[in-house]
């Protein structure tokens, strides 16, 4: 069954959320551009002026909207949450003051679906609260996300388990009062059952950061994806999530839903380059008219419109398979949400910067911001290249081989069978 429409109390709530970011979120992108300073829990200034809008959030009863009310959220499904996300997109801090900030939106799912009643009141409360930040350590520096290429290991050791080895990327390392790291038990399995997930509290002896990494969008020295090694780093037996040999299970139990948020919140980064776009080719003139009048800026806000209603539509429908098809029926559709993402953020964002002249490429405005954050669509939650693979192995298993081994051995007899069936 499909419907296109949206609960009218379900779409009050998106208009005030609407109404909030663009009132309150936005102002937050000039005050805190791009920077680490609100995820440091012990930054005074920063706290002061992100609680109180989490607690309006809190108060309308939409923070952390993606867990269960159990949770102190209101476990919507995932076709409500990509409409959020929507809106969220279009600023960078509107997700922190939403409580859907990654990566703790996803540690918050792993301890709540993995964690044993002692980890979530250790961990698993605090984060929902805002208390505190968490760190997601997968991806290492020789291997990226392939877990047949992973080195750091974690064995048994009486009742801890002992992890050494080094983890790429591990974003809010340097913030967090916890990390979940993923270790390989048992080198020997297969290569989706080798690897086991582990809370560790950032405090424990042997975690080193050998250095914050800056991306393109961050100063210098204000990097927050962490290099980490763990330096033979002791935990007790309990702080494994999930069972060993599940830690590739209970990644993907994050990362699905994940990248339909993060795709959903591209389409409003999109949103918002698009709305500026329109409004530069209304207000700037050059050659006596507007540059809306011209036809080559006519075609770029064409094309843009068409191909953000395309991903748009392709993400909602994501949604709506994992919210009523059996589980893994989405991975497709992920897949193809994921290879989209990347070329319609790259398509509307570089028109709209070509189309705001040298006004485009300064800090002026948001599109360099954006302009920026560009190529690490590409790469985030896995590379476009192996998304394509996973879209075009699952398409061609719908497909059978074309009988004979040229068109001429097979096309004359299907034609003859085609007449013979309406006497011809």
């Amino acid at each position: 069954m499909w419907d296109f429409s949206t609960d009218p109390d379900f779409a009050a709530e998106l208009d005030w959320i609407r109404d909030f970011v663009v009132r309150e979120c936005e102002p937050l992108d000039l005050l805190f551009p791009a920077g680490g300073d609100p995820y440091d829990v012990s930054n005074e200034q920063a706290r002061a002026v992100l609680q109180p809008l989490e607690q309006q959030v809190k108060d309308r009863g939409l923070w952390a909207c993606h867990l269960g009310p159990e949770l102190g959220g209101q476990g919507y499904g995932q076709l409500k949450l990509a409409l959020i996300n929507e809106v969220l997109g279009r600023s960078y801090w509107a997700p922190t003051v939403f409580g859907t900030a990654a990566p703790d939106t996803g540690n918050a799912e792993i301890l709540a679906m993995f964690g044993t009643a002692e980890q979530k009141a250790r961990y698993l409360q605090p984060l929902l609260d805002g208390d505190i930040v968490s760190a997601f350590s997968m991806t290492e520096p020789q291997a990226g996300a392939d877990p047949k290429e992973f080195l750091c290991r974690a064995w048994r050791d009486g009742d801890e388990w002992v992890i050494d080895g080094e983890k790429w990327f591990t974003s809010n390392a340097r913030y967090a009062a916890f990390l979940i790291v993923m270790a390989v038990t048992d080198p020997d399995a297969a290569p989706h059952e080798r690897m086991s997930m582990f809370v560790v509290p950032a405090e424990t002896p042997g975690i080193e950061i050998l250095r914050n990494v800056s991306t393109m969008e961050e100063a210098e020295d204000e990097g927050i994806h962490g290099y980490v090694r763990y330096r033979q780093v002791r935990v007790p037996r309990d702080a494994m999530l999930g069972a060993p040999g599940e830690g590739f299970t209970v990644a993907q139990a994050r990362l699905g839903g994940g990248r339909v948020h993060h795709a959903m919140r591209t389409v409003g980064k999109c949103q918002r380059a698009f709305d500026m776009m329109c409004e530069r080719a209304l207000s700037r003139r050059t050659q006596g008219s507007l540059l809306g009048d011209k036809q080559a800026v006519q075609a770029w806000i064409a094309d843009s419109w068409i191909e953000l209603q395309q991903f748009r539509l392709l993400v909602l429908h994501t949604a709506w398979v994992i919210d009523t098809q059996p589980h893994g029926a989405a991975r497709t559709q992920i897949a193809m949400c994921k290879v989209a993402m990347a070329k319609v953020f790259h398509d509307i964002v570089q028109r709209a910067v070509h189309l705001h002249g040298s006004l485009g490429v300064t800090h002026e405005t948001p599109l360099a911001g954006m302009w920026m954050t560009v190529p690490s669509l590409a790469l985030a939650d896995g590379p476009t290249e192996v998304h394509r693979t996973t879209i075009a192995k699952q398409v061609l298993r719908g497909y059978s081989p074309a009988p004979g081994l040229f068109p001429t051995e097979h096309v004359p007899p299907r034609r003859e069978a085609a007449r013979a069936r309406y006497g011809l």
